[in-house]
């Protein structure tokens, strides 16, 4: 696209300006007399003109012209001459079992069929047709009843443990797993709160861990957690529900990894097994699909969702609105649980 005439003598004059030719405090040419020097026309020369005022270049006064202000000593940085060097682009493809044939071609029907809604700003807590969806599948496919409604899209899991602890507060004791995923810690300790780590056993925490720490929440991950590959046994899963229970406190429940369970039924989650609403599940699809799937879900039992809908009710879902209706769509059409079953096989 050619460049604007007034867009042109705009950059010459702030170039002229900015290398100190035009110094500080001096009168610029008249319209006229600029539009004769430079062969363009007064309104050329008036709106640029007028671009510069805007920028703070220069200033207008009335009946005695235009005067260049404000940049006295300045000058123009190298670097701005230097020419950029442009990132290295990836040069080999990934490798992964993902089927990108059958995501592209739900990203085209998504886009056939829906047209101007993917144009519609998301609802706070996500689109309904993916959080229907994701209900759907949890309890076809893991066994868990979750309403749509508790259910809240997220970009991944560290903004949903951020979310977390702007519900709960920062006033209160997490308690994780130690060893545990690293960026469990960064998220909470970039949060502000204090975190108590509670050494693993063969079966999860350690039953002497749980009784005597002090926290007031507990970031579990009871699906072979990281790095120690434990799987939370059904009795240890039971006695994190009874501490939660005992003190009305919660338990965060990270499930990542969870649907790569061996064949037959799947473990069941502590969501699943939660009778008072003590839990709060994450999971994301980092590992079920891929990690450039920036997208996750948190399902908030139903007594925090008013303090959620005061605090967070203003902010926007960070999850593009055409990548929620794929999503959808990849788990509405079970090509999603087809993914997962291959993917089971082969381990």
């Amino acid at each position: 696209m050619k460049e604007k005439k007034y867009f042109a003598l705009y950059k010459a004059v702030k170039e002229q300006i900015e290398s100190g030719e035009y110094k500080n405090g001096e009168k610029l040419p008249s319209k006229r007399v600029m539009a004769d020097k430079t062969g363009f026309s007064v309104i050329t020369v008036e709106r640029a003109y007028e671009l510069l005022t805007e920028e703070g270049y220069i200033v207008s006064k009335e009946k005695s012209g235009y005067f260049v202000q404000g940049v006295e000593g300045f000058q123009k940085s190298e670097k701005s001459r230097t020419p950029f060097y442009y990132l290295p682009e990836l040069q080999e493809q990934p490798e992964t079992d993902f089927e990108y044939s059958v995501w592209f071609k739900t990203v085209r029907k998504v886009l056939s069929e829906q047209g101007g809604k993917l144009f519609i700003k998301s609802p706070n807590k996500g689109v309904s047709v993916l959080r229907n969806a994701i209900s759907d599948y949890l309890y076809r496919y893991r066994g868990m009843h979750a309403e749509p409604s508790s259910i809240i899209i997220g970009s991944g899991a560290e903004q949903l443990y951020e979310t977390v602890v702007k519900i709960l507060g920062r006033e209160l004791v997490y308690g994780i797993e130690n060893p545990s995923y690293p960026q469990i810690e960064a998220v909470y300790s970039m949060a502000g709160v204090k975190i108590q780590k509670l050494n693993m056993g063969k079966d999860g925490i350690e039953t002497s861990a749980l009784k005597q720490g002090d926290m007031d929440v507990l970031h579990v991950t009871p699906f072979k957690s990281y790095p120690t590959n434990v799987t939370t046994s059904i009795q240890k899963r039971y006695a994190y529900l009874k501490w939660a229970e005992a003190g009305n406190r919660y338990v965060v429940e990270d499930d990542f990894n969870s649907e790569f369970f061996m064949p037959g039924q799947p473990i069941q989650s502590l969501f699943a097994l939660d009778k008072n609403e003590n839990v709060i599940y994450i999971n994301t699809f980092s590992k079920s699909l891929s990690p450039a799937m920036r997208m996750g879900y948190m399902i908030l039992p139903q007594r925090l969702m008013e303090e959620y809908d005061r605090i967070l009710s203003k902010f926007s879902c960070s999850v593009p609105v055409l990548d929620q209706y794929v999503l959808a769509e990849f788990i509405k059409s079970g090509n999603f649980e087809r993914h997962l079953n291959r993917m089971r096989r082969k381990l």
